[in-house]
């Protein structure tokens, strides 16, 4: 989470987290409470996530974030990602082989960008370790959906006695859907922390506040009286 002491720019980032907690939230619900896994809806769920997170990343990084290579990496993140959800709201009916693709790429190269900036930014931004957690877990989506095998399939018998199939692209969809969860709930609680935790001032701020201060104390003559 954010650390206990941000600067005033660490502060201001606080509704970033938020914007983008929104998009994974819905890609969570809508995941959770269907009952189609099929790639189709993995492409039509992870697309709408992308093309809003994108949005977000990109955009609001131009106004939160100073110039330098934080800037830059989250405006590539943005642009990987738009383009991402670009492409699967294109080609809803490609299939489980470009859904697997499309989403183990952009969760390897936007997770190592964000690991990227989260570590650069260690000790400067209150945001580092969110970057860092946030990174880590996306990379982690990219392995964990790499491994499972494309044709994999499976029937078993449920409790209630009907039978069932598991497959790649069940396994795959909610996956996705828990990384959704599991993202929303930290950035939310990211964002928030940012919003809350005490804040310290700019280091002009403290400089000009110890001249003033100086300022103000009485000097003293060599005999001992103020003047």
């Amino acid at each position: 989470m954010a650390s206990r002491h941000n600067t005033l720019n660490d502060a201001a980032y606080w509704y970033v987290p938020l914007c983008r907690a929104l998009p994974a939230a819905m890609l969570a619900i809508v995941i959770t409470f269907s009952a189609d896994h099929s790639p189709e809806l993995g492409l039509l769920t992870f697309g709408i996530f992308a093309v809003l997170t994108g949005l977000a990343v990109g955009a609001l990084s131009l106004r939160t974030i100073e110039r330098g290579v934080e800037r830059s990496t989250f405006l590539a993140h943005g642009v990987l990602t738009l383009i991402a959800g670009a492409v699967a709201l294109l080609v809803p009916a490609a299939g489980l082989g470009v859904f697997l693709v499309l989403v183990t790429s952009w969760a390897a190269l936007t997770g190592f960008l964000e690991l990227y900036a989260g570590f650069r930014a260690r000790g400067r931004h209150g945001a580092s370790r969110d970057w860092i957690f946030i990174g880590g877990l996306t990379v982690l989506l990219a392995i964990v959906v790499l491994l499972v095998p494309p044709g994999f399939r499976e029937q078993f018998t449920g409790p209630d006695g009907v039978d069932r199939v598991l497959s790649a692209s069940v396994i795959v969809v909610g996956i996705l859907g828990a990384y959704g969860a599991i993202t929303a709930v930290y950035l939310i609680i990211g964002g928030l922390s940012l919003k809350w935790a005490p804040t310290t001032p700019a280091l002009a701020g403290d400089a000009a506040s110890s001249d003033s201060a100086s300022s103000t104390i009485p000097s003293a003559t060599q005999d001992g009286t103020a003047s």
